[in-house]
């Protein structure tokens, strides 16, 4: 299901109408043979083949497979959208269990490898730079104040003027991270561009694997953001953007060892007397 959104931008029209229904109604998809799906989703046969490969899967019984796999792993049958005579308590049940899915569904888009060469790559940088803009610049903020809590050289900008300049400033050894849920915010893409062109190595955080910030990274890593196909929540992507630096700056402090752990001490004795 993440991996389907995570391309659905990029989906021929028809493909996407079979994304958007399968994304709505797995359960019936699995029962449902492909003359039923085509019918269902007003589109051909083949266009459900085409599909399927496009969203990573050799033919349309491996889909249905992953659907009832999921479908077995997800605890209990809540259903995320809130309606307004929910009570309260189940407003709390629904947007707590929508907020902890994305958090799974991010852990299994997750490419090992690539957080991998990551965190390799972080751990060898001179300088580091975050760049987003709206609620991805939130975490941007977010990212630059973990980093720098473990002895890194960061900075993380959220106006494009600033980002343009700070990429245009760097050098081979030197990394900008590139945050952004459509993964297509042009000041974003634009700065991540001007980094790589620099000599910087480009690390993008996305929800789309074929979105245009991905053509100018090195490095992308996939959020999963659980959202229908047409819809927006920043608050959500940013909950799934948050996981995946937590993974990063996980990764990157183990690697780092004592070294993060000095750095944690000493930025920690330098803020104790602002607490009353």
């Amino acid at each position: 299901m993440a991996g389907i959104r995570s391309v659905y931008p990029s989906l021929a029209p028809a493909e996407q109408k079979v994304a958007y229904y399968v994304l709505e109604h797995p359960e019936e998809v699995i029962y449902a043979s492909v003359t039923q799906l085509a019918e269902a989703c007003g589109v051909g046969e083949s266009t459900i083949i085409r599909f399927c490969q496009s969203v990573g899967f050799r033919g349309y019984q491996d889909l249905k497979l992953a659907l009832a796999m999921q479908q077995r792993e997800a605890p209990g049958t809540i259903q995320e959208d809130i309606q307004p005579d929910d009570p309260l308590p189940l407003v709390i049940e629904k947007v707590s269990y929508a907020n902890v899915q994305i958090i799974r569904d991010t852990a299994r888009m997750v490419d090992a490898g690539a957080l991998e060469r990551a965190i390799d790559t972080l751990v060898r940088a001179r300088r580091v730079e975050f760049y987003g803009v709206g609620a991805s610049g939130v975490t941007a903020l977010d990212a630059k104040y973990k980093f720098l809590r473990i002895g890194f050289v960061c900075d993380a900008y959220v106006d494009s003027h600033l980002q343009a300049m700070s990429a245009a400033t760097l050098q081979p050894g030197d990394v900008a991270v590139g945050i952004s849920h459509s993964g297509s915010t042009k000041d974003v893409v634009d700065s991540c561009r001007v980094a790589a062109r620099a000599g910087a190595t480009v690390i993008a955080i996305t929800d789309y694997k074929r979105a245009p910030i991905t053509e100018v990274a090195h490095i992308t890593l996939l959020t999963a953001c659980r959202e229908k196909p047409l819809g927006s929540g920043t608050l959500r992507s940013k909950i799934a953007q948050i996981h995946v630096l937590d993974l990063l700056w996980t990764g990157v402090a183990l690697r780092l060892g004592e070294r993060a752990l000095e750095y944690t001490r000493k930025t920690a004795e330098a803020v104790v007397d602002k607490l009353y």
